[in-house]
């Protein structure tokens, strides 16, 4: 069969592109070497006759939670609570950390006084002393209603208060409880994420609460000292505050170093 002159042209001009595209490839989707493979080893367990512990050294009071006494939720709605009154409401149920000019966070009381009441998130704009911080509503729990995120500063010292509260049984109920020296606060899903400076330089603290609906609670799931690629560590920092504490219970007033300090001090890091 003998073919057309433009058949023969589309059919060489065909041939080219083809030759064409085989060249620029080269060895595309060849098998390349991707070096020695690393040796897989298995879990070694170690002090395989260490009699198992029966109970915590540490209390962690991981699934505590309180009511929030004094403060009502009007309608069930989270977003109708005064943020204000919900840290005065902790002033007055912790006197050991606030009350008097010796507590370690006396400063936080007289700053209070800078604050206005009643205003929401649509209206949030307080004075500049005010030490309560922009709340955020978002659904941690579950249950299809927000919850409540808050921060205050704990004065007069570096530290930050970081609050979750939901409300159960029409009441404000505390759900977690933590503070540091902060670099940043993030809400992902069901958890609270809490970025800390390290002493370490190049590396920061991320601590991670996740709602456990079994305990109603905000529990430590993440614990982890992750590189930031900076190189020099904070001067402010001090691992004596880092207290991982998911309830509100009373710090001392020289709180030992927690344990979960003893373990990002390893440098135990994991993919965030």
């Amino acid at each position: 069969m003998r073919l057309s002159r433009p058949t023969r042209t589309a059919l060489a001009v065909l041939a080219v592109a083809l030759s064409a595209t085989t060249t620029a490839c080269g060895d595309a989707g060849g098998l390349r070497a991707a070096g020695a493979t690393p040796t897989a080893n298995s879990p070694a367990r170690l002090w395989p006759d260490l009699p198992p512990a029966s109970s915590p050294a540490f209390d962690f009071d991981e699934a505590e939670t309180k009511t929030v006494k004094g403060v009502a939720v009007p309608g069930d709605d989270i977003r109708r609570v005064d943020p204000v009154a919900v840290v005065r409401a902790e002033i007055t149920s912790d006197p050991n950390d606030y009350a008097g000019a010796g507590a370690r966070y006396h400063g936080t009381v007289s700053a209070l006084a800078d604050c206005v009441e009643g205003r929401q998130k649509a209206t949030w704009a307080q004075p500049k002393g005010c030490p309560v911080l922009q709340p955020y509503y978002r659904d941690l729990t579950g249950d299809g209603h927000d919850d409540l995120t808050l921060g205050f500063r704990l004065l007069p010292g570096e530290l930050t208060a970081v609050r979750v509260y939901t409300v159960e049984k029409h009441r404000l109920v505390q759900v977690m409880s933590y503070e540091d020296a902060l670099s940043a606060v993030e809400l992902a899903g069901r958890s609270v994420i809490v970025r800390s400076p390290s002493e370490v330089a190049g590396y920061e603290y991320r601590l991670q609460w996740t709602w456990d609906a079994q305990q109603k609670a905000m529990l430590l799931t993440h614990d982890e000292m992750l590189r930031t690629g900076g190189r020099s560590p904070s001067p402010r920092h001090s691992s004596a505050s880092r207290s991982a504490r998911p309830s509100s219970a009373a710090p001392s007033a020289t709180p030992p170093a927690s344990p979960s300090t003893t373990r990002s001090a390893a440098l135990s890091s994991s993919t965030p």
